[in-house]
């Protein structure tokens, strides 16, 4: 479930709107009044900030100058409601790029509440990671899609060549890229995604069924960022994937 803070000076009709329209989007829902104590006491992961503006909340400038912080460094979506005024001058302690969209009454506070809903999930989508899978398997590719789509933006690719002409259109985050393909295998593609300067450094984690000793040495003399046996068990794939970014932190 996500939660959602609504910051604003007294919890009029408006606010209270907000609440149940977005509880009833399945959100969890913290009011908090614009005040350094009250807002620090919301400790829980925020996935959206919702300011209510009016001249009372405008003179809070050590909560605003601390909610922007707080949102800086959680990178937090906000979303301003209030006259076109106080929105514009609540707009100046806010950061800009976490700023998604502003809404001046008077609204229609289920038609923004959806409005709202669209931004969040478009912008948490746009921050979660690629994972590039290359697999001439499409069981294998709908299989690790599967596991991992919760998570992770994924992007599938049944051939080394189609790979390779996707990081020629965009970049992902890692590639899990099959060492046992036909026509263009496993290492050969990794040596052309290394000869290419504008993706070179894009981390691969070998997927391969084989897990003997000459095969695992061959494998790491490529040195690629790792190697995952195909015989895991999902959990333990996406623990690995989960690992090596929290790793490249």
């Amino acid at each position: 479930m996500k939660h959602i803070m609504i910051v604003a000076q007294g919890q009029g009709f408006l606010v209270s709107s907000f609440q149940s329209h977005l509880s009833g989007m399945n959100y969890e829902v913290s009011f908090v009044e614009p005040d350094v104590a009250a807002i620090s006491k919301v400790t829980a992961a925020v996935d959206a900030v919702i300011v209510y503006a009016d001249e009372e909340l405008l003179e809070c400038q050590k909560a605003l100058v601390y909610l922007a912080d707080r949102v800086t460094e959680e990178n937090t979506p906000v979303f301003l409601v209030g006259s076109e005024n106080d929105v514009s001058e609540l707009k100046q302690s806010m950061p800009a790029k976490l700023v998604l969209k502003t809404f001046l009454r008077p609204i229609d506070v289920r038609k923004v509440s959806q409005d709202i809903d669209g931004a969040i999930k478009e912008y948490h989508e746009s921050r979660r990671k690629k994972v590039l899978v290359v697999d001439d398997s499409g069981a294998m590719l709908r299989n690790v899609k599967g596991w991992l789509e919760d998570k992770y933006q994924v992007i599938l690719a049944n051939s080394g060549m189609m790979a390779i002409k996707y990081l020629t259109q965009s970049r992902p985050d890692l590639i899990l890229l099959d060492y046992e393909m036909p026509v263009c295998d496993g290492k050969q593609v990794l040596e052309m995604i290394r000869s290419e300067q504008d993706f070179s450094d894009v981390p691969v984690i070998f997927l391969t069924s084989k897990d003997d000793r000459e095969s695992v040495l061959n494998i790491m003399e490529l040195k690629p960022n790792g190697y995952l046996l195909k015989t895991l068990s999902p959990e333990q794939i996406v623990e690995s994937v989960d690992k090596f970014f929290a790793q490249s932190k």
